[in-house]
């Protein structure tokens, strides 16, 4: 069985939006990006998914975003004629990225990380995806914490993925970034 994919948002999860303090690596030309936790990079790689960026800042997120992260370029959502708002068929409440994150995975397992995840798209993805899927909301003004990658270390498990530890983290779900 493929790893389950991982659809990645950077908005939010990666660069939270309420911090104003800086967590990690220094980025002059964009101080947005100094709110990003270097540690983010390692643990997603052990999550044994197959990462892709899920967000609007395209190719760019491999440019800027993946070297301050120490991850490989990774393969890029496209989002194909518009973005997918006002589609016909598709119920009101929708987020825009979903249908095209199903259309993707094709039937396999998938994550979805972002900080605009709501009820509609659970019950949507739950209808119209036939395979495993965490649609999985991180809380805006914090980002990806400790938790965050602890329950989806224990999905990718549950579907029979096998990730290892994560570097720096803890089994114990503890809080910090």
């Amino acid at each position: 069985m493929p790893p389950p994919l991982l659809f990645l948002d950077v908005d939010g999860p990666l660069l939270p939006f309420g911090s104003p303090a800086p967590m990690g690596t220094a980025a002059a030309e964009n101080p947005l990006l100094e709110r990003l936790d270097p540690r983010a990079g390692a643990r997603l790689l052990a999550l044994g998914c197959v990462l892709v960026w899920a967000t609007t800042w395209g190719d760019e997120a491999n440019e800027v975003i993946a070297p301050l992260l120490g991850l490989p370029p990774l393969p890029v959502m496209t989002w194909g004629e518009g973005d997918g708002r006002g589609a016909r068929g598709v119920p009101r409440g929708l987020h825009w990225k979903a249908p095209h994150l199903v259309a993707r995975a094709g039937g396999r397992a998938f994550v979805w990380v972002d900080d605009e995840i709501g009820a509609v798209d659970r019950l949507w993805v739950a209808a119209e995806h036939p395979g495993a899927a965490l649609l999985h909301r991180v809380e805006p003004h914090v980002g990806l914490t400790g938790r965050d990658f602890d329950v989806i270390r224990r999905w990718v498990r549950e579907v029979g993925g096998c990730p290892g530890p994560l570097p720096g983290g803890d089994e114990s779900g503890g809080g910090g970034r």
